[in-house]
């Protein structure tokens, strides 16, 4: 990455076997330019208002969040093609959000480019500077020929980036140059490379968590559960209660008691990591209505992906929550996906996260790993880890988790195992692959996630979580 720019247990045929892409209609937040064009009104395809007073929402309820979409414009004269090689949006004032993005129409066409972007803190009032965007270009996502990957809602997009709570942004991408960028004086015309058609600037709101919930007769508060946030829950009482926020923390011997249960044997499998504590969805308070219905699985989990998410080190261990329902929306809402890419998220405090719906325990198939999300995991440390160092919380996190998972389906963290590719831009489609066990997003994809200093660390988490299985 440059920085810059099948069914479920328990439920119905006809909820399980549900695949699909959200149907999302991206929307956007008004910005505007110091130009006649940036004096655009907002897109008609707003999804929900942010914080609006007098909702109408039962008293404690969460406020849902919103996603703003909003076209690009040129930025300059030049032109390549029809296409500006520099465009952009600036606009203050407007409705809070707290998470930025940009996307366009093909999401198999590449950025070439700088992204760069500056908001306006609505604590402080004040504009900070100039952040890079990381530009993605396909390494995450569905694999090829899946229906996740050929909805034709799915777009490319940057990665995501947190900027705190904001009413005021700044937005800019230029276009690299073709060949040496050394030989150019700035002047003229040429020879920039074209930017992808249909570029538009995401602003994301996340909402207010839910409350806690309440007992059946407390739905006046809470509001009533969709069907899909039942089957969320449902999904995860093999192992917890019925709407449990957290899954708590097993002793190792608790683990392979629990193993043996889930395996219906006397004893459990050996070398299982003792269970780490685990925050649901509906812990971090997950809309539930916004993803795809029902759940996909793979057959086991051979191997976990380790990755970034790439949105930046300046959030708080208590605005991780947030920072994944941003995430959250913008895979779904933004990017066409049919729910959050990522199995498990793990914070800078090593607070682990349930990602995809489908249930912790189980092989869900992810969307995080182009070409090798069959019969993996995928691991986002919520950060940005080129230069910067993961914590050692995070590490460790890492590494409990994965002893863990891993463990349920009989996997040596330390070891290598063969996965076959779907396809990317490594390995060729039914390619047979030796990987780590325990392997950074690079190894199955041509990228720099999940960061130089996260994946110098995969060594450590590999050793520990083969420790904690009592390797």
């Amino acid at each position: 990455m440059r920085g810059f720019l099948t069914s479920s247990p328990g439920l119905s045929p006809a909820v399980a076997s549900s695949i699909g892409v959200a149907c999302a209609a991206a929307l956007a937040l008004p910005l505007a330019l110091p130009t006649p064009a940036a004096a655009a009104g907002r897109s008609a395809h707003d999804s929900a208002p942010a914080r609006p007073a007098g909702t109408g929402l039962p008293a404690g309820a969460a406020v849902p969040g919103s996603t703003r979409s909003l076209p690009l414009v040129p930025l300059t004269r030049d032109r390549v093609l029809g296409t500006a090689p520099e465009q952009g949006l600036y606009r203050a004032g407007v409705a809070r959000f707290s998470l930025v993005g940009v996307v366009w129409d093909d999401p198999d066409a590449e950025l070439h480019g700088r992204v760069q972007v500056r908001t306006r803190s609505t604590v402080t009032g004040k504009w900070s500077g100039w952040q890079d965007v990381e530009t993605h270009n396909g390494e995450h996502g569905a694999d090829p020929g899946t229906a996740e990957r050929t909805s034709r809602h799915v777009r490319g997009a940057t990665a995501p980036l947190w900027v705190g709570d904001s009413d005021g942004v700044d937005l800019r991408v230029r276009a690299d140059l073709a060949g040496d960028a050394g030989a150019r004086t700035g002047k003229g015309g040429g020879p920039w490379l074209v930017l992808p058609s249909g570029l538009r600037l995401e602003l994301v709101d996340p909402g207010q968590e839910a409350p806690p919930l309440g007992p059946p007769a407390d739905a006046s508060r809470t509001g009533p559960d969709t069907d899909e946030a039942i089957a969320t829950s449902a999904a995860n009482t093999d192992i917890t209660g019925f709407g449990a926020r957290e899954i708590p923390a097993l002793s190792r011997w608790a683990t392979e008691r629990e193993l043996a249960r889930l395996q219906g044997s006397a004893w459990a499998k050996p070398y299982v990591g003792a269970r780490p504590k685990i925050v649901t969805r509906r812990g971090w308070g997950a809309d539930e209505s916004l993803r795809e219905r029902g759940f996909v699985y793979t057959k086991k989990v051979k191997a976990a992906f380790v990755h970034h998410t790439a949105s930046g080190n300046k959030y708080t261990c208590a605005q991780s929550p947030s920072v994944i329902r941003g995430i959250y929306r913008y895979h779904v809402k933004s990017m066409g996906w049919r729910d959050i890419g990522y199995n498990f998220l793990v914070d800078k405090c090593g607070s682990i996260y349930e990602g995809r719906a489908g249930g912790v325990t189980k092989a869900v198939l992810g969307a995080h790993t182009l070409g090798f999300n069959s019969n993996s995991m995928g691991i986002a440390v919520i950060g940005t880890y080129g230069a910067s160092k993961p914590s050692g919380a995070a590490v460790t996190g890492i590494a409990r988790l994965t002893a863990w998972k891993l463990g349920l389906f009989g996997a040596d963290p330390r070891a290598k195992t063969y996965l076959t590719s779907g396809g990317g831009n490594l390995y060729p489609k039914g390619k047979n692959v030796r990987l780590h066990v325990i392997s950074g997003h690079r190894d199955g994809f041509a990228t720099d996630c999940p960061g130089k200093s996260l994946y110098a660390k995969l060594g450590t988490a590999r050793s520990s979580a083969a420790r904690y299985q009592g390797r």
